[in-house]
């Protein structure tokens, strides 16, 4: 994550490219460091978030800004299809945000930061 500078990375099952979960820092921080788990013997097994919310790369921008709305959060993983279900990448609001969909971006915070 310090390489990539990023606070969440999809986890998978190299042969099959089978998604296992997902892990960010806050993962690292909440159910690791604030347990008093040693963060270097710790394996990312044993803090990992399993439940993957993802969308797919055909959906439009706006199913997944609202999918992150509904389910209260930053970040989707992004799969091929309903059928194969590969990872093919991860969408966040910033990226959102990067791409001129300001006001949309802005309707998912509200919803996130209006639950929290």
């Amino acid at each position: 994550m310090r390489e990539l500078d990023c606070g969440f990375l999809p986890l998978g099952d190299a042969p099959d490219g089978k998604l296992l979960g997902v892990i960010t820092d806050r993962d690292i921080v909440i159910r690791g460091i604030a347990k008093g788990l040693d963060p270097i013997s710790t394996t990312v097994d044993r803090i990992k978030s399993e439940k993957v919310l993802y969308c797919f790369q055909d959906d439009k921008l706006a199913e997944a800004a609202h999918s992150m709305h509904d389910k209260q959060v930053y970040r989707l993983i992004v799969l091929n299809n309903k059928h194969d279900k590969k990872l093919c990448g991860v969408i966040s609001l910033g990226d959102i945000t990067r791409h001129h969909e300001v006001a949309l971006a802005a309707e998912a915070v509200e919803g996130i930061v209006a639950a929290a």
